[in-house]
């Protein structure tokens, strides 16, 4: 695996099924040591992050801090094909998620269900459960929770003996949620942000068409079918996540360790 800075962000280089297997070797890894070891925190990289990433010194920090980021946006992948690292496909977490689950049945990792709604993150596992009734969930909790919740919740996802925690808490709250709270999560492999995803396993939310994914347009299938809420966040920050993703990517891939 490699990795290469994308609008400034050192994103991995690989497809979702190599990002799949790196979770289950760090999930039996952190079940080896225990409390000794500390939650991996995986993040993804889109057009909405990286301007972020740029107007608010204190999210870039909480980003770089991150142990992976992957290609959540078609425009980052396009921008890695300026580098000697392209990326090889889109890892949209939407995507990922099944891969993910494919691998956690395969090798009994454990899923913790975190954030939205009561209401749709209840919808959401009960899909879940029904489409892949061999997946553990080990647990779940909605997201309307503030910080002096955090304890609790974490406790939580202790007992449930969870490996992944899903981290639906919108951004930029869940990436600031996950680094605030991995040294009390000892012992679970992966603290995974992402996002909408319980929209779309609640079936509130419908993906865009196979075409217009690959076109890199969902976010104009999104625009359509809400405009009131994403059309100002697009318009803010999109010309700017392009303007950073211009500017702020290398031509030289590394080697991640």
């Amino acid at each position: 695996m490699r990795k290469v800075i994308v609008g400034g962000f050192q994103t991995v280089s690989c497809t979702r099924h190599e990002l799949a297997l790196a979770m289950l070797r760090d999930c039996l890894e952190a079940r080896e040591r225990g409390d000794a070891w500390t939650p991996k925190l995986v993040y993804s990289s889109n057009g909405q992050g990286i301007a972020l990433a740029g107007r608010s010194k204190e999210f870039g920090a909480i980003m770089a801090r991150a142990d992976l980021i992957h290609a959540d946006g078609m425009p980052v992948v396009v921008a890695s094909r300026f580098t000697d690292a392209p990326l090889p496909e889109r890892i949209a977490t939407t995507d990922f998620f099944h891969d993910a689950v494919a691998v956690a049945i395969a090798n009994g990792l454990r899923f913790f269900m975190l954030g939205a709604s009561e209401e749709q993150n209840r919808r959401a596992v009960e899909a879940l459960r029904l489409a892949y009734p061999e997946l553990i969930v080990a647990g779940r909790h909605h997201g309307y929770f503030d910080s002096t919740q955090d304890g609790n919740v974490c406790a939580q996802i202790r007992a449930s003996g969870a490996d992944v925690v899903w981290a639906a808490l919108g951004k930029p709250r869940q990436e600031y949620w996950c680094a605030r709270n991995r040294e009390n999560l000892g012992g679970v492999g992966w603290l995974k942000t992402c996002g909408g995803l319980y929209s779309f396993l609640a079936g509130d939310a419908p993906r865009a068409p196979q075409w217009m994914q690959g076109a890199g347009l969902e976010w104009a299938y999104r625009l359509a079918n809400d405009p009131v809420r994403l059309s100002w966040r697009y318009l803010w920050t999109n010309p700017y996540a392009v303007y950073r993703l211009i500017r702020y990517t290398r031509s030289r891939g590394e080697e991640l360790n």
